[in-house]
């Protein structure tokens, strides 16, 4: 008598998963599910988050590749900008928020897909100075003493990053020594040309935007003890009339490349 042998059942999960997506030649979501692709032509609207604008240029040619009947315009600005154009009825398909606020705001209102939503990526805050300064600042508390006239921050109520180093400031008893050296910028990229031109003597961005810069230096990392998780999440519009091809492209941010993509450019996974 011939002896029976079985595949264990995850293994035969695993092996149709993986016979699917080479034969359709389509990528895996994190689920492992095949994503697919509209058989119409479709242009969807991300309106995404300053930071991520380098990251998601890079991305777009494998998208591209992957999907060549889905094209993607990106709209970029702070993510306070962008919640306020979308409550006011501007044309898109994506949010893609570089903070969970603005994300829930919108999601209280109903103007967003519930089930879409998910976390893409994290980020680090750093104070950086211009890369010719001889400032010699090891730790926060320096900022205490430290001899400048201007400091570079993202808008508190618009910008995300801007929100996150007001945690830090008040977090570490700063906040009234620094608040008359404040220069405002209304998305986390001007915080950093501000320091890059000189404006600032000091500026606080997301690690990412500091690592695309050479005329700028990391003088330290912030501690994250002392501020709100950095979390990028991206949701689906309610009002989008491509919602299956938009959710495509949220579930392809999760795809091996997309994710080592984010990484070159020093965001975190999820």
């Amino acid at each position: 008598m011939k002896r029976r042998q079985f595949i264990p059942p995850f293994l035969v999960g695993l092996l149709s998963s993986w016979l699917l997506s080479a034969c359709t030649g389509l990528p895996l979501a994190a689920t492992g599910e095949p994503l697919t692709e509209p058989t119409a032509p479709i242009t969807l609207t991300v309106s995404a988050a300053a930071s991520l604008q380098d990251a998601l240029e890079a991305i777009a040619p494998q998208f591209s590749e992957a999907y060549p009947n889905i094209a993607v315009d990106y709209n970029f600005a702070s993510s306070g900008s962008l919640q306020q154009q979308i409550e006011q009825g501007a044309p898109a398909d994506i949010f893609f928020s570089a903070g969970t606020q603005q994300m829930d705001t919108l999601e209280e209102k109903a103007l967003i897909a519930s089930e879409s939503r998910q976390d893409v990526i994290t980020n680090r805050l750093v104070l950086i100075s211009p890369i010719t300064d001889q400032q010699e600042i090891a730790n926060l508390a320096q900022l205490k003493t430290a001899s400048i006239s201007r400091f570079a921050v993202g808008e508190f109520r618009s910008v995300p990053a801007g929100r996150y180093a007001q945690q830090v400031f008040e977090q570490l008893g700063l906040l009234a020594l620094l608040e008359d050296k404040f220069v405002f910028g209304n998305n986390v990229r001007n915080v950093l040309a501000a320091v890059e031109s000189g404006n600032a003597e000091l500026g606080m961005v997301y690690a990412t935007d500091a690592a695309l810069s050479e005329q700028v230096k990391v003088l330290v990392t912030v501690p994250e003890s002392t501020h709100s998780p950095i979390v990028y999440p991206a949701a689906v519009l309610n009002n989008t009339a491509n919602a299956k091809a938009a959710q495509t492209w949220i579930d392809f941010l999760t795809t091996e490349s997309a994710q080592s993509t984010f990484e070159a450019f020093s965001f975190g996974r999820v």
